[in-house]
């Protein structure tokens, strides 16, 4: 299903021995190497692309580099390390980490999604609306996550090294240009998109079905409207009545079903990353965080069962941030996540029905939208049981108590369990769900403050450094894991 595309170029040497000059017309359609094409085409392209930045973001294989389960999934304290604390729990990350997190999405991820967009649009070499609005759709989202990670990104300019007049240093936008282009492009993804239009081949997403990628192109602009209201109040408001407003031109996810999760298979290379990490690998060095665990038995919530393993006849996590010393004493009386995080076959999870609802739950508390966030707020604790195959109890969203700003995002968190890059995003920009004090013996870098972004790559340092210089300076704050991003209320 998913497929890693090498292409391999061959130069061929012909040695010509008493032949004319006029050999044949055909000459060059006769020599052409069907087996070595120099061009590639968007069914190729895009599988490629999908697997390599939703791997990247879900994780990724690599030691140092794990984007979600040595960074986001620790500190929203989903997870805690049982050894190398310095491993991310601690907040320390290497160069490894932000170098090639950065790399993949810019190298793999965007300039493929750009090739399939150069190749499918209107006079391009295959005009295919279908694939042309997947690859906008693909392409804004990774360009959310790239700024929601750094802050300010080369966006503008960004994968232009191969253009008729190439940018080999491009200069960097601010997250507020990022965002409306996002919006902007997202929406002509929707009209794009056409149900009755042309087939796409190697959609390893919806498996080529239209109406869904509609979908999560609409449900993504509203995410993405709502984590900007805060800063454009009447532009969001906007962007979310007109979305809201005609269902039948903005489709929205509706179910789980709808919901945007690449399913890997049980044969390498293209099983869930984790699966590879942690049963392949053998790695052990993960645990249930005592932050998460506590939450869940204090709401009395069914979905721990799904989630988290039990010990001894109950459920336990290690606190965030302890020396190796410590931490290791934990390992046989602390959680761990159930087997279906680390089945070969686990989705990677990109946008979810659960999360649709807490967003416009979030919104009609704050008057954004019209509708009751009560309901919404249901709709999403609902849709989230619902993924782990349970039934939500009638009286548990009341259990809760009185549906505020903190509950809304408490319960969004835990929801996005596993989603640890959203979870982290969500905890920077609103502040919850509220973090009990650290554990007195827990050692702790970044002066103790929870990572706010991620440092620019070393490379960029190397290469870019006016631009670079410049686009650290419209974040209004040091390249440090310190400064809040734009979102941030």
């Amino acid at each position: 299903m998913k497929s890693i595309l090498s292409i391999k170029s061959a130069l061929v040497t012909f040695v010509l021995i008493g032949l004319s000059t006029s050999c044949t017309k055909d000459f060059a359609e006769i020599n052409t190497d069907p087996n070595n094409p120099t061009k590639i085409g968007a069914q190729y392209l895009l599988p490629y692309a999908i697997e390599k930045s939703v791997d990247r973001y879900w994780g990724g294989s690599t030691r140092f580099e794990r984007l979600n389960i040595d960074g986001a999934m620790l500190w929203v304290q989903y997870l805690a390390r049982n050894i190398y604390r310095n491993e991310g729990d601690s907040y320390g990350i290497t160069p490894a980490f932000y170098n090639n997190t950065w790399e993949s999405f810019y190298d793999e991820g965007l300039t493929n999604f750009n090739r399939i967009i150069s190749l499918s649009e209107e006079g391009g070499e295959s005009p295919n609306t279908n694939f042309e609005g997947a690859a906008l759709v693909m392409r804004s989202w990774v360009f959310s996550l790239l700024t929601d990670l750094y802050g300010a990104v080369p966006y503008t300019q960004a994968v232009k090294g191969a253009a008729e007049e190439p940018i080999y240093t491009p200069s960097y936008d601010n997250m507020e240009t990022i965002y409306a282009g996002l919006l902007a492009d997202l929406k002509t993804a929707n009209e794009k998109l056409d149900v009755n239009g042309p087939a796409i081949a190697g959609d390893i997403l919806y498996d080529g079905d239209i109406l869904k990628w509609k979908k999560f192109a609409n449900s993504l602009r509203l995410k993405l409207a709502n984590r900007e209201a805060s800063k454009k109040s009447a532009e969001a408001k906007a962007i979310m009545a007109e979305i809201l407003g005609s269902p039948d031109t903005y489709p929205i996810f509706s179910s789980n079903d709808d919901s945007a999760m690449l399913n890997h298979t049980a044969t390498r290379p293209s099983n869930n990353t984790w699966n590879e990490v942690m049963v392949i690998g053998a790695r052990t060095d993960w645990s249930m965080s005592k932050t998460f665990i506590d939450y869940m038995l204090e709401t009395n919530d069914d979905r721990i069962a799904a989630i988290a393993t039990q010990v001894n006849g109950g459920y336990s996590g290690i606190p965030n941030g302890l020396p190796d010393a410590i931490a290791t004493t934990y390992l046989s009386s602390a959680s761990i996540m159930t087997d279906r995080f680390r089945a070969a076959d686990a989705p990677s999870i990109l946008m979810t029905f659960s999360e649709l609802n807490f967003i416009l739950a979030e919104a009609a508390l704050e008057g954004d939208i019209s509708g009751d966030a009560d309901m919404y707020f249901q709709k999403g604790i609902e849709a989230s049981f619902d993924y782990y195959g349970l039934s939500m109890p009638a009286a548990f969203p009341s259990s809760l108590g009185t549906v505020d700003k903190e509950l809304i995002m408490t319960q969004k968190w835990v929801a996005l369990f596993g989603q640890g890059v959203e979870a982290w995003t969500e905890y920077r920009r609103t502040g919850y769900p509220i973090m009990p004090e650290k554990d007195p013996r827990a050692l702790f870098e970044n002066d103790g403050i929870i990572p706010t972004r991620l440092p620019y790559p070393t490379t960029e340092y190397a290469l870019n450094k006016a631009r670079l210089d410049e686009g650290i300076g419209l974040n209004s704050g040091p390249d440090d894991m310190q400064t809040a991003l734009w979102w941030a209320e």
